[in-house]
């Protein structure tokens, strides 16, 4: 028979240990939310903020998101087609979000690898008649010496140049501001010109002039909109010359301009619209049309998406696209938007949910061409604007002075 001896177990338990890891789990536990809390109250501007991984969330469509999103709130199914109900491809999804790779845009294939091909980037979100990744406005940069006043070239074909000072048939409004200027122009990039008025000019990123430009669009404008009862106020300031005064490159444009409209807007509380003026780069092709058998310049409106006020300035330039689509088909190429490295990303409009970016033709557009825009556009500007009076500000029409 065999005989077992009983074996006795100690189990040795230090408290202070035990005590000292609860109290580290409990601190790392605040300093966890601590640091949440922090990073998440903090204004956008100042937040730590990783642009791989915002690359990566915005090739995530809406629409995808939105299908996860019924998978919670079936709801939300109601409203869906059949064949929008279906979930989009993981692994194409997954693919897409890891590479920021999208079959359906090739610029993105190309986006990271070459030099200087961020200017052509952009996302369409209006898109016009016939617009497409091909042929979507290009903010080129000019050479340094092309912005130089002593070596810029001669102009031609000036002869009898209308520069909008004088009344044309863009009719008259029973509708007026009065005294009050609710429009302001300006111009961040001054001198973009057009080629069909420099002698000896034939590349579009060398097509700039101190004096024949985009400000002479804006004199048309102005005049065109006060015809139709909009007070406007222009600044044609300079802003190339400024940034060669202070030897900064042609990228701090809207660094010299934004201080323009903050002063414009301090010294007018009557300002309800600012539009910044400019010319794109692309080629006739891309920027004339012929409406009732006469030519027009066509119209973009770009909108910068990195500032608060983003969803309002586009839902103002989705409507004046939309007024123009309605009564000067194919003139406005549609909304553009803008964000990422290589571009401004904000375009003063974080100063006014009312500012807009608008491109006036192209190179090789005439000022008759862009003149017949000018009134087009004042026009369905003129209706958007006192139908927004209407509802927003209740003004009540004045007779017009005569």
């Amino acid at each position: 028979m065999r005989s077992y001896k009983a074996t006795n177990y100690v189990l040795a338990v230090n408290m202070t240990t035990i005590l000292k890891s609860v109290i580290i789990l409990i601190i790392a536990l605040l300093s966890i939310f601590s640091v949440t809390g922090i990073l998440t109250s903090m204004k956008p501007q100042y937040r730590i903020t990783s642009d791989s991984l915002n690359q990566a969330a915005s090739g995530v469509k809406g629409e995808a998101l939105y299908k996860l999103f019924t998978l919670e709130n079936r709801s939300f199914n109601s409203i869906l087609t059949k064949e929008e109900k279906e979930l989009p491809n993981l692994s194409s999804l997954l693919f897409s979000v890891a590479t920021n790779v999208s079959f359906d845009d090739p610029r993105s294939f190309l986006g990271r690898e070459l030099p200087g091909f961020s200017i052509f980037d952009g996302n369409i979100l209006v898109a016009g008649e016939g617009t497409d990744f091909t042929n979507m406005p290009i903010e080129s940069v000019p050479p340094q010496e092309a912005l130089d006043t002593e070596n810029e070239a001669q102009l031609k074909n000036i002869e009898g140049f209308n520069d909008g000072s004088e009344n044309r048939d863009a009719g008259k409004s029973v509708l007026t501001t009065g005294e009050k200027k609710t429009v302001h122009l300006y111009f961040t990039h001054t001198r973009e010109s057009y080629l069909p008025y420099l002698e000896g000019v034939s590349d579009p990123d060398s097509a700039m002039h101190s004096k024949i430009n985009v400000t002479k669009v804006g004199d048309m404008l102005k005049s065109d909109l006060e015809q139709l009862g909009i007070g406007t106020t222009i600044d044609k300031t300079d802003v190339i010359q400024k940034l060669n005064e202070k030897g900064l490159s042609y990228y701090n444009a809207y660094q010299e301009s934004r201080p323009l409209v903050q002063t414009a807007m301090t010294n007018n509380k009557d300002l309800l619209y600012l539009i910044d003026i400019h010319r794109d780069s692309q080629r006739r092709n891309v920027t004339a049309i012929k409406i009732n058998g006469k030519s027009y310049a066509k119209l973009a409106f770009v909108v910068g998406e990195e500032h608060p006020n983003y969803e309002q300035n586009l839902r103002v330039a989705t409507e004046l696209h939309n007024l123009l689509e309605s009564k000067y088909k194919g003139l406005s190429r549609g909304v553009i938007s803008k964000k990422g490295s290589g571009t401004n990303g904000k375009f003063n409009q974080d100063l006014s949910g009312n500012a807009l970016l608008l491109e006036f033709g192209g190179v090789d557009n005439t000022f008759e061409e862009l003149q017949r825009s000018s009134i087009a556009f004042a026009e369905i500007f003129a209706d958007y604007y006192w139908q927004a009076e209407k509802v927003d500000h209740h003004l009540s029409p004045e007779p017009v002075r005569q």
